[in-house]
């Protein structure tokens, strides 16, 4: 028992850092997901046509939209180097070369989402007034791309100057003035999905003009200049090449446990969803703390002190493992309660529980995993990043194999795979911030 009398030792000035960059960014995390929350509720209530359109041009968005954190990732790190190497001003022209790559591929990719709106919605099983829906909502949602993209910048710069708080109150009021909206537009003037779609780009015009302003006041003060830097974007474009195929890795692990677990039975499938859901979500804990891994690691090395980056990852890890280690023991005593929130199916239940317990054991790895993706796109490592995710999809590949010649393994299978492949990707990103070659980024 502790007693009163001795005094708690004091918190180091490197956790004050890390705690006031993550707080933050994890209540940006938290906030992120709430445009398609909000629209997923307010349709809801429109009848389930709308709301089957709206689930499948969320799951083509999803994927647009994540395709292109590279925008965020690359000029955190770029950025944090630059003001940990003293020069702002150059650091705020990184910025600046953010925008016109993000205005670029935003229109680009604008064009592309409104385009294939229908043929994307088909491939997703959509038909009748589902398909419609969808097609409405993805063509609307489309204008809003270019702006999204610019928002990623101005999260990419702010977390770069060790300001993650700036986000948070744009993200928050972009989401209350989401919910305004949308509220008049589908209830008060009756447009259906195209007001919940219109309300939505009307938020992200509003948070990317905010953005724009927070940057561009801080522009004019270090005198960067806003004129494309060739230099620089190609720069970018490499990183993003790099985290474009980690990112699509990534999402073709997750995608292929689902289509394998939906080749199995319903259950299995509705199982499935219930596991990936509460891992997604409790991933956004650490996730925070990778984000203050990419700041921190970025301004050390930019500052030429690569003992201090090594520090504050080996710090951030055990913060990470405290936090990985709590997250296991509360998944694995609760995930015979868990899936009772989401059905009451005693079959999806049962392999929601299973599946659960290895979501719990694979918190502990995962955290490290995190944290030191977050150290290594910090230290602008991404060509690491993108094989070792590659190499991580391909361990997981026997068990969907396994799974699917002898589906009696079912839902537990699937996830010993994904354990496996996180399992993976600890041993790579372990051994990579073992050695030294992170520590020298690349020019």
């Amino acid at each position: 028992m502790h007693d009163p009398t001795v005094p708690s030792p004091p918190v180091q000035p490197r956790d004050r850092t890390i705690l006031r960059l993550a707080v933050p960014a994890l209540a940006t995390l938290a906030i992120e997901p709430l445009y398609v929350l909000v629209d997923t509720a307010i349709v809801g209530h429109l009848g389930t046509a709308p709301l089957g359109g709206v689930a499948l041009a969320a799951a083509v968005l999803n994927v647009a939209f994540l395709v292109f954190n590279f925008l965020a990732y690359g000029t955190t790190a770029r950025v944090a180097f630059l003001v940990g190497a003293g020069d702002p001003r150059a650091a705020d022209h990184v910025a600046a070369q953010g925008l016109w790559l993000s205005v670029g591929l935003g229109v680009v990719s604008a064009a592309l989402v409104g385009g294939l709106a229908r043929p994307a919605a088909v491939a997703l099983g959509g038909s009748g007034e589902v398909l419609t829906n969808a097609v409405t909502y993805l063509r609307i949602s489309a204008v809003g791309t270019p702006f999204v993209l610019v928002a990623l910048v101005g999260h990419g710069y702010l977390r770069g100057v060790q300001d993650t708080r700036t986000p948070l109150a744009i993200a928050a009021g972009a989401n209350l003035l989401n919910l305004v909206v949308e509220l008049v537009l589908v209830y008060g003037l009756d447009l259906g999905v195209a007001g919940s779609a219109w309300g939505t780009v009307l938020a992200q015009v509003v948070a990317a003009a905010v953005f724009l302003g927070v940057l561009t006041r801080r522009f004019r003060l270090s005198g960067a200049t806003l004129a494309p830097d060739r230099s620089e974007l190609l720069w970018l474009a490499r990183v993003g090449r790099h985290l474009f195929v980690r990112t699509a890795a990534l999402l073709t692990t997750l995608t292929l446990a689902t289509s394998v677990a939906a080749r199995v039975d319903p259950p299995t499938l509705a199982g499935h969803q219930i596991a990936l859901q509460i891992e997604t979500f409790l991933a956004l804990a650490v996730d925070a703390l990778a984000i203050a891994a990419q700041t921190l690691t970025g301004a050390a090395l930019g500052a030429g002190d690569p003992a201090e980056a090594r520090g504050t990852g080996r710090r951030l890890v055990q913060m990470g493992l405290r936090a990985g280690a709590g997250l296991c023991v509360f998944v694995v005593a609760t995930a015979w309660l868990l899936p009772h929130i989401f059905t009451d199916d005693p079959a999806v239940v049962s392999r929601a529980a299973a599946a659960l317990v290895v979501v719990g054991l694979m918190q502990l790895p995962a955290a490290v995993v995190f944290v030191l993706d977050g150290v290594l796109l910090g230290a602008s490592d991404t060509r690491f990043q993108q094989w070792s995710n590659v190499l991580a999809l391909a361990a997981y590949l026997p068990f969907a194999v396994a799974v699917l010649v002898w589906p009696r393994l079912g839902i537990v299978g699937i996830w010993t795979g994904l354990l496996a492949w996180m399992l993976a990707r600890l041993l790579a990103n372990a051994t990579r911030f073992a050695g030294g070659r992170w520590l020298n980024p690349p020019a």
